[in-house]
């Protein structure tokens, strides 16, 4: 998947091994600025094997994972797991999505987690769950605008940097959502991995 955009320069793919040591810069600088970080709490350095080993699992899941081009750089990335393991959570997903410091405010965002989100969807998963640091407005701007709601508040769970933070619980329903049940077809294409290959 290749996506144009109304925002000059922009374009929407999937990541490769070459685009891994790009990520990482984006990724560790979220992990030390905190606020920033719009996925998991983690405060371990991510190694390049790492990501490309976490990419290869992904895509043999057909899980998307997306890198956005701003003028030829890599400018922002976001990725989409299980939500939870049991069968029973087999159609919801649990996403994270960075975008490059010094390509804030140029509408990344905006394209990246709408392209995340339709993958997704097409994929016949019906739910996406999200975590944001509470302090980040623009991250929970960006979640409203793109059809996510805030369904929990949880205080102080995670702990760095000699402070407790707080993580807003966001949710956006993929499809068709709630609204009926999945086809036999979706169900066996998740159950399976089968389903026609995802960016």
């Amino acid at each position: 998947m290749e996506a144009a955009s109304t925002q000059p320069g922009i374009v929407i793919r999937p990541s490769t091994d070459a685009d891994v040591p790009a990520m990482i810069e984006i990724y560790e600088h979220h992990i030390r600025h905190g606020v920033g970080d719009t996925g998991d709490f983690e405060e371990d350095r991510l190694l390049p094997d790492d990501l490309k080993r976490r990419r290869k699992n992904m895509r043999s899941k057909r899980l998307p994972h997306l890198v956005a081009e701003r003028h030829g750089v890599v400018a922002g990335y976001a990725y989409a797991v299980p939500f939870r393991k049991r069968p029973a959570y087999r159609y919801t997903l649990k996403h994270s999505i960075y975008v490059h410091p010094g390509h804030l405010h140029a509408g990344i965002g905006r394209r990246l987690l709408p392209a995340l989100i339709e993958a997704c969807a097409a994929g016949g998963y019906r739910q996406m769950i999200g975590y944001i640091d509470a302090e980040n407005a623009a991250s929970l701007r960006l979640h409203e605008a793109c059809g996510f709601a805030k369904v929990g508040h949880l205080p102080a769970v995670a702990y760095r940097y000699g402070r407790w933070a707080d993580s807003v619980m966001v949710q956006c329903p993929l499809g068709t959502g709630a609204s009926d049940q999945p086809s036999t077809w979706r169900r066996e294409a998740v159950a399976q991995g089968a389903r026609a290959p995802l960016p």
